[in-house]
């Protein structure tokens, strides 16, 4: 099962239906305990690099992140902004990134 992080920012429709499409199975998570137990993650976005970042804030899901990727050693595919977001930050935004890719993403 690939659980598809959903903290408001990006259409995560598309990606269930693609997954389902190649036969796979997913379902969306949106609190800490969901990542926590996850053992597949996918984190996307589509937006600007500060409100994803304030929006994972916001629901509580950087530790639970940190915890399942760093700890656990988890899978995790991040795509688009949510690969943006592992950075330490972007010069598009003045909140830190999570901070797993010792580097800043720019224009």
């Amino acid at each position: 099962m690939i659980s598809i992080v959903d903290y408001k920012i990006g259409n995560i429709g598309s990606l269930e239906n693609m997954i389902k499409k190649v036969g796979g199975c997913s379902k969306l998570v949106s609190n800490s305990e969901e990542i926590k137990n996850a053992t597949k993650l996918i984190l996307s976005g589509v937006g600007s690099f500060d409100s994803a970042m304030q929006s994972l804030l916001d629901n509580n899901l950087i530790e639970a992140l940190n915890y399942s990727v760093l700890e656990r050693k988890i899978p995790i595919l991040c795509i688009c902004l949510g690969a943006q977001l592992t950075t330490k930050g972007s010069e598009e935004g003045k909140l830190p990134g999570l901070g797993w890719i010792d580097a800043y993403t720019y224009k």
